[in-house]
């Protein structure tokens, strides 16, 4: 593909509570071929990270809004831009590919006729049966030049800015604002146009409504006849910012005449898509073997959360914030404890992809239990949870959740200690050792023994 423009591009991305999304759509804007670019973000009082998400990208302008309308914010936006071309992009929407928008661009400039141009809207992998029917559906493959249709999408789209001048959105409406514009246009003569090689990622669609089992079955339909050139959209995690947080409490143990710890680390540093490993700890002894270790230690924990009666939670936002407060926003969270040091070496990384493709808010590492569940009752002794003694295969899958061994979760999950909240999902680990926890001393002396005969926990080259 060829550059052939010398216009400049300003675009303006609305944003309302878009953390989850923002890093990855700037990192895709910033890494485009077309250089010559001005980026102008229009937030409505986001009360999330989004806008110190955004403060980690430079040259970025800010407009402010109290009230959503979004003809009014594209042109509060507009109305500050300095570029020839305005292009549209929501918050939430992230370019395929670092093409995006070289082609947007050569597409409008085929044809001065062309009074914008709008690009095509792929699901993500974890976007509802309806919104991907909906996206497959609109967006279709073909390329597509509109003399009478009005249809025209401001998710993703590129128009001249010397027509905005002459008209520009309509500040009122609650809704369509881009199709009242493209029929504007229509009314003076020009043409729009659909390019699909201009494409985003955009997690939901635009009805945003629809019955299930038939959504399930047009998708099916659509995916079996574009089974060649579908690309189900999924976050990047080399594109994101991702850290492990270790909670540790007084002085490190061994096993095996090695730093406990270690055994966490080292998995952690040997994750491919983990950018940070930081231990958070309440002793400075522990904070300087886990630097010796190749961790970090930004900030020792207040003696405050070394009680018994804190929760892991409420230890891990204490270290969230004290990120936060550093500057530093990660995009995911994973939280390992060091009782558990035979971690497979790809659990980490499986777990993160999982929680990306599948569009979780939280997962937790898990075994699944096929024997009896039981509960101890004050009065009545114990009580039984699963459903009985029922053959196997018939009997309803019971997991006890690890999350010690790896609990991967969003920053504003964590932020209000409630990561079973939304949607949360389990990942089936089915190596037994795995499972086992060094918690004293008769399960370290054990773990030495295992190290032993399986040669585990060779120190680090």
């Amino acid at each position: 593909m060829t550059i052939n423009s010398l216009k400049k591009c300003s675009i303006i991305i609305r944003t309302k509570n878009e953390e989850r999304w923002i890093s990855s759509c700037l990192k895709a804007v910033f890494n485009q071929t077309y250089k010559n670019i001005e980026v102008i973000i229009v937030d409505n009082e986001s009360t999330d990270r989004t806008i110190k998400k955004t403060k980690q990208f430079d040259n970025i302008k800010y407009v402010s809004i109290s009230k959503y309308l979004p003809g009014n914010s594209l042109n509060k936006g507009i109305d500050t831009s300095t570029g020839d071309y305005i292009v549209c992009l929501s918050g939430h929407c992230i370019p395929v590919n670092e093409y995006w928008l070289e082609n947007l661009v050569n597409a409008l400039e085929e044809n001065e006729n062309y009074a914008g141009v709008y690009g095509r809207q792929e699901p993500m992998s974890f976007s509802t049966p309806s919104d991907k029917r909906d996206l497959l559906l609109v967006f279709g493959l073909d390329r597509k030049i509109q003399s009478y249709d009005s249809f025209f999408h401001n998710a993703n789209s590129i128009i001249r800015k010397s027509l905005w001048d002459k008209i520009p959105f309509d500040n009122e409406v609650t809704n369509i604002e881009d199709r009242i514009w493209g029929q504007e246009m229509l009314n003076l003569g020009y043409q729009l146009m659909y390019e699909p090689t201009a494409s985003v990622f955009h997690y939901h669609g635009i009805h945003h409504n629809g019955n299930i089992e038939r959504c399930n079955n047009i998708v099916k339909i659509i995916q079996d006849m574009q089974s060649d050139n579908i690309d189900q959209g999924r976050l990047d995690p080399s594109e994101m910012l991702i850290i492990a947080l270790i909670p540790i409490k007084g002085d490190d143990l061994k096993i095996s005449n090695k730093s406990q710890m270690s055994y966490t680390i080292d998995t952690a540093l040997k994750s491919e898509y983990i950018d940070r490993v930081i231990v958070s700890t309440n002793s400075e002894k522990t904070a300087k073997k886990a630097i010796e270790l190749g961790a970090e230690c930004p900030f020792i924990r207040s003696e405050s959360l070394t009680k018994d009666y804190v929760s892991l939670d409420s230890v891990l936002k204490d270290a969230l914030v004290n990120l936060e407060e550093q500057g530093v926003y990660p995009d995911l969270i994973v939280s390992l404890e060091e009782t558990f040091p035979f971690r497979e070496k790809t659990l980490i990384d499986n777990i993160i992809s999982h929680t990306l493709n599948e569009g979780l808010d939280t997962v937790i590492a898990a075994k699944r239990e096929s024997g009896s569940l039981w509960q101890e009752a004050d009065e009545d002794g114990f009580k039984r949870l699963d459903s009985g003694d029922t053959p196997r295969i018939y009997k309803e899958k019971s997991y006890i959740g690890l999350k010690g061994l790896c609990c991967v979760t969003r920053p504003e999950f964590l932020r209000q200690e409630s990561l079973f909240e939304g949607k949360v999902g389990l990942y089936e680990v089915t190596t037994p050792l795995s499972f086992f926890e060094v918690r004293d001393g008769d399960a370290r002396e054990t773990a030495s023994k295992l190290i032993s005969y399986y040669n585990f926990g060779q120190p680090r080259k």
